[in-house]
């Protein structure tokens, strides 16, 4: 009995070909958790589509997948001047978002991250007149910019990049490699028609990998269920059950993920307003579970256990059975399956 995650796999395939269409030179993306499917599962898949190379968030997880995918490997992360070395083969290629770092990494091959408008990290405009006598000791592979997803402004990504194309340009720095994020096909041709001698390659995770959302589904097992009356005690803060109905035990629990959700951001009053009604329901231990049976997304009985979740199923609803599948709407970067069936 087990959380699993079903993979339609010829329809996951057939959107992966779609993506890799519209973005020729397309940098894929195996970081995380492997967006749900894990490293060695993307390793395997960026091996047969036949990508040159494999972009991760870390050293670590360079680490490990160097044993799985034989090209070349970007790690996303920065380069920091005294972090932990970790042993890796010259195809790996660092990110660097400072002059420092690459002073820091004489011969490495690097790839520097310019700042964007997302201001988490980059060289700045008033630092590239400094990075000429810093490129002559390592190999360069290219700049990179990671673009914000949202643009509140009305700004527009290409933009943004022709402006710091120009600026690399003013600056005599080589522009025969970018690397970009979060463009869509159409502004990737756009750029590509202005500046024919340098390659555009969009680094592309979660568009490549979980872009079609019917390919996949997760399900979790019914382990057991047991009849409750009103009033009748359970679980191991003994609460009272509010109705008659089933206590159901189903495969999936924090050590899965379920129960643990990243924040999002809201735009709107009705989504703010969902929002307060599902904390200030939180504060009466009422919390809705990711848990689908007969149609509706089911409630926990209490917080999720390690390794179950125990749901409460009122009794005008169909009775589950032991073995029985419940559909589970789950955040694949913050899952952790126990088995992948492809089908």
């Amino acid at each position: 009995m087990a959380l699993t995650l079903y993979v339609d796999t010829a329809r996951w395939r057939a959107h992966q070909k779609s993506v890799l269409d519209q973005f020729p030179g397309i940098v894929p993306v195996c970081k995380g958790n492997g967006y749900g499917f894990g490293h060695e599962r993307l390793a395997d898949e960026a091996t047969r589509f036949g990508s040159d190379i494999l972009a991760v968030g870390t050293t670590y997880e360079a680490a490990r997948i160097k044993d799985w995918f034989g090209g070349d490997l970007l790690v996303l992360t920065p380069f920091r001047r005294g972090e932990e070395p970790v042993p890796l083969p010259d195809r790996v290629v660092r990110s660097v978002s400072s002059v420092d770092g690459v002073h820091a990494l004489v011969g490495a091959r690097v790839v520097i991250e310019c700042m964007s408008s997302m201001k988490r990290h980059g060289v700045k405009e008033e630092e590239l007149g400094l990075l000429h006598a810093a490129i002559e000791d390592v190999r360069l592979e290219g700049f990179a910019l990671h673009l914000p997803l949202d643009r509140t402004d009305g700004s527009d990504a290409v933009e943004e990049v022709i402006g710091w194309m120009d600026r690399l340009r003013a600056a005599r720095l080589p522009l025969h490699t970018m690397f970009v994020s979060h463009l869509k096909a159409d502004e990737l041709v756009r750029l590509q028609q202005q500046f024919p001698q340098t390659r555009f390659r969009a680094r592309i995770g979660t568009r490549l990998w979980l872009g079609d959302h019917d390919a996949t589904e997760y399900r979790g097992s019914v382990l057991d269920v047991t009849r409750v009356s009103k009033g009748d005690r359970f679980g191991y803060r003994q609460q009272k059950a509010a109705s008659d109905g089933w206590l159901v035990v189903v495969a999936g629990g924090t050590s899965h993920g379920v129960g643990l959700e990243a924040p999002k951001a809201l735009h709107g009053v009705m989504p703010r307003a969902k929002g307060v009604a599902r904390a200030g329901l939180a504060t009466v231990n009422r919390n809705l579970a990711p848990f689908v049976w007969a149609g509706k997304q089911r409630w926990f009985a209490e917080p999720p256990h390690m390794q179950v979740s125990i749901l409460f199923v009122p009794s005008d609803a169909q009775e589950p059975k032991v073995g029985d599948e419940l559909v589970a709407h789950l955040r694949h970067t913050t899952t952790q399956f126990d088995r992948l069936v492809d089908r």
